[in-house]
């Protein structure tokens, strides 16, 4: 079938993916394909290549060499990398890139795969159910045959382009090379042009969320229940209000009616195995004729009035819950979580968790044997939010922030840190599994003089 020699995306170099992008879209695992896609065939790895991989690690990615080649070349060429790897993987033979999605600990959709050659590395991808880039090779290879099929490679190219299977993933080429550190000119973007255009371009991602959601197989939790499970797994609480220089307070107002409502519609909601909750099938369009007002949302870095403004506090609210608990996030974005000035001791995740409708989504899906349960409600001055299942679960979670400081780039300044969720053995307390969750670099939305000196690097 043609469509297994397509690939989900085509780019010029591993060095051109933005890989913040590919772990906001819910990817946590990447397998390489070594010879003619990260370095030359049979060449020894770089520098320019250790400090990828050093990068897309600190980024929360886990990462595994799929290479056909022997063992001892690929020990050779990972000696300054940290990463797992399978030799002699007999590709585009799909037993080994399951394999290497087990040794990940993930699942195949949250794992992508890289490589350079579509009628071997594209081909056991796509046979295997695993999202894949192709890259464009480094260099030729020496023989006739690899020869013939760089041929056949260009002609399939030139189909692909053509059809409707580019662009599977979106969104996640680099503004510019980093390998090369080029200086060019970035091209302006349609949505740039000027706000009418902006506005297309937000309608043309909604309807594609509509599409994908009504074509996909995933099982959207929809079942609302009064009666509560017994088990609490997770609780949370924050201010609705904000106050601090600068900050509306008429938006604020408005933010905590907007929260409220779009808590009414899904307190109760009962996630099944194998179920997903996702915030924007629950809380609908957030628009005037729906009941929301006008409150404080981000658009091109910027903090404007916009109906629903506020919900990203309600989506960065279920986003902790989930952390502290087994269940799976499949899809999560970021904005600044510096908006405001901390108030007393600092909280990791304390905001940052973009929703925007519907095309930014937040959504969990629920991989445990029993039903899970989300709780949300709103008093004058607080938002709670509970989770709970029918029994108790073997783990617990902490959510643990390492180098948190201030730091000036340029004339912005931008907060800094590492956040991890961290796995607990509820019995023995024994640390089981600790995963950066965000490299975290938010630009300051609030007035600088605010920053604490002392927190500044």
């Amino acid at each position: 079938m043609l469509k297994n020699y397509f690939p989900y995306e085509y780019l010029d170099s591993p060095f051109s993916i933005d890989y913040q992008k590919l772990f906001d879209k819910g990817f946590r695992g990447i397998i390489f394909d070594i010879d003619n896609t990260l370095v030359p065939h049979g060449a020894e790895s770089n520098p320019d290549v250790d400090s990828l991989f050093e990068k897309i690690h600190a980024a929360g990615f886990k990462t595994l060499l799929l290479s056909n080649n022997s063992e001892e070349r690929v020990l050779s060429f990972k000696k300054n990398i940290s990463s797992l790897h399978i030799s002699e993987a007999e590709k585009p033979d799909t037993k080994n890139y399951i394999r290497a999605v087990e040794m990940l600990g993930l699942k195949k959709e949250n794992v992508v795969y890289i490589g350079d050659q579509i009628t071997i590395d594209i081909v056991g991808a796509n046979k295997s159910g695993i999202p894949n880039i192709l890259v464009k090779y480094v260099g030729y290879g020496s023989t006739k045959k690899i020869g013939a099929r760089r041929r056949l490679e260009n002609l399939i190219l030139k189909i692909y382009s053509r059809s409707k299977y580019q662009n599977r993933i979106g969104k996640i080429c680099a503004a510019q090379n980093e390998k090369t550190g080029s200086n060019t000119k970035r091209r302006i973007l349609f949505c740039e042009m000027n706000p009418f255009f902006y506005w297309i371009s937000c309608r043309k991602e909604t309807v594609l969320r509509h599409l994908k959601n009504f074509f996909t197989k995933e099982r959207f939790a929809k079942e609302i229940s009064q009666d509560r499970l017994p088990n609490l797994v997770s609780s949370w609480h924050n201010a609705l209000i904000k106050k601090g220089k600068g900050i509306d307070p008429v938006l604020q107002e408005n933010k905590a009616d907007n929260i409220n409502l779009a808590c009414r519609k899904m307190n109760g909601l009962v996630i099944h195995p194998g179920e997903t909750f996702s915030f924007w099938s629950l809380v609908g369009k957030p628009s005037r004729k729906n009941g929301f007002k006008e409150g404080r949302v981000i658009e091109h870095k910027k903090l404007i009035a916009g109906f629903g403004g506020g919900l990203c506090n309600l989506g960065n609210t279920i986003h902790i819950l989930a952390l502290h608990s087994p269940l799976t996030v499949t899809e999560i974005h970021h904005h600044s979580d510096a908006l405001a000035p901390d108030h007393g001791k600092r909280i990791p995740y304390s905001a940052g968790t973009s929703v925007s409708y519907n095309n930014v989504d937040f959504r969990f899906r629920n991989d445990t044997d029993q039903n899970v349960q989300l709780l949300l409600w709103c008093d004058s001055e607080n938002l709670y939010g509970e989770l709970r299942s029918e029994k108790e679960f073997p783990w617990t979670y902490k959510i643990a922030e390492e180098g948190h400081h201030f730091h000036k780039e340029g004339e912005k300044y931008f907060r800094v840190s590492k956040i991890y969720k961290e796995t607990y053995d509820r019995r023995t307390n024994e640390l089981l599994k600790r995963e950066l969750n965000w490299n975290n670099h938010s630009e300051v939305m609030f007035d600088y003089a605010q920053i604490p000196a002392e927190q500044i690097v």
